[in-house]
């Protein structure tokens, strides 16, 4: 049996092979172009234990490798540091911890969701940050009708109404090129949102765990795909409290002799899990109607 560990960068990367005594076999070098690693990989045994640390561009190599007969195994970063941290460290080094710890079945693994589940939380991300710029586009505008002396006149400035309110406004020549051209933005992203918003609302339909949880007062499409997204099979929680655990939700424990004192919530885990979930109770907890308050 062959053990790799893959130190992986955004450039480059360090892979480290290994059989099942440790002896090194080979540490190479690898440039992060197509035809490097699929060669790279291509020329690799079937069967063969890869570790590749989860880092930000993980998924390119996992995605390359997929389908090839590989056992990949994504190691979760912070738990690898704390098993096996250095005083020296370099991307020779770090690729042969991770080599060893896959050898030794002492590798602390991180969830690989299913292709499907991966794109699902491309699109969700990417409706979130849409919405973010939105977001910031309202307190840009909010700034001007500010040092203007204005105040809107409805809670939600860029509906057809507020921004046709804004349009009307009479201001400084420096002003108006600035309001003007940030509600031309907020225009195009109500759009962009418009129509990702209608593509999640399809994916939910097609899926009764997610049309199920819109039942929930508070949890509008977008926030029921997400659950399901970043949960992924539920089947890998043996207990609710590990769920709880993964999303950061139970509060951290400081004991020592004998005491112990419960503190603020880990939010270790998925942020965006996380995050949804405050936002659903919060609104659940006020009563609200179902909608898709994300928008606002």
């Amino acid at each position: 049996m062959i053990y790799i560990g893959i130190d992986y960068h955004k450039r480059y990367s360090v892979a480290t092979q290994m059989d099942e005594t440790g002896k090194i076999l080979s540490q190479i070098r690898l440039s992060n172009d197509s035809d490097t690693l699929l060669g790279y990989l291509r020329g690799l045994p079937k069967g063969t234990k890869i570790s590749l640390e989860a880092t930000g561009s993980w998924y390119y190599f996992y995605e390359m490798a997929e389908g090839m007969g590989l056992d990949i195994h994504l190691a979760h970063p912070l738990k690898t540091r704390a098993i096996a941290a250095a005083r020296i460290k370099t991307d020779k080094i770090d690729s042969t911890i991770l080599a060893h710890l896959l050898r030794t079945n002492l590798l602390p693994t991180s969830y690989i969701p299913a292709r499907a589940t991966r794109d699902a939380r491309e699109i969700l991300r990417y409706r979130a940050s849409l919405v973010f710029l939105r977001a910031s586009l309202k307190n840009k505008v909010h700034a001007i009708l500010g040092k203007n002396g204005l105040v809107a006149r409805c809670d939600e400035i860029f509906s057809k109404g507020g921004i046709a309110w804004l349009r009307s406004l009479e201001v400084r020549p420096c002003y108006r090129q600035a309001l003007d051209g940030y509600l031309n933005l907020a225009e195009q992203l109500n759009c962009l949102i418009g129509a990702v918003s209608r593509q999640i609302e399809q994916m939910v339909k097609k899926d009764p765990r997610a049309v199920l949880l819109t039942t929930i007062p508070g949890i509008s499409y977008y926030s029921a795909l997400l659950i399901i997204s970043e949960i992924g099979d539920i089947n890998r929680f043996p207990t609710y409290g590990h769920l709880l655990s993964y999303g950061g939700l139970v509060p951290s424990v400081h004991s020592s002799g004998g005491r112990t004192r419960l503190g603020r919530i880990t939010k270790e885990g998925s942020k965006w899990l996380r995050w949804i979930l405050v936002e659903t109770g919060y609104h659940a907890a006020r009563g609200a109607e179902r909608r898709d308050y994300i928008t606002e």
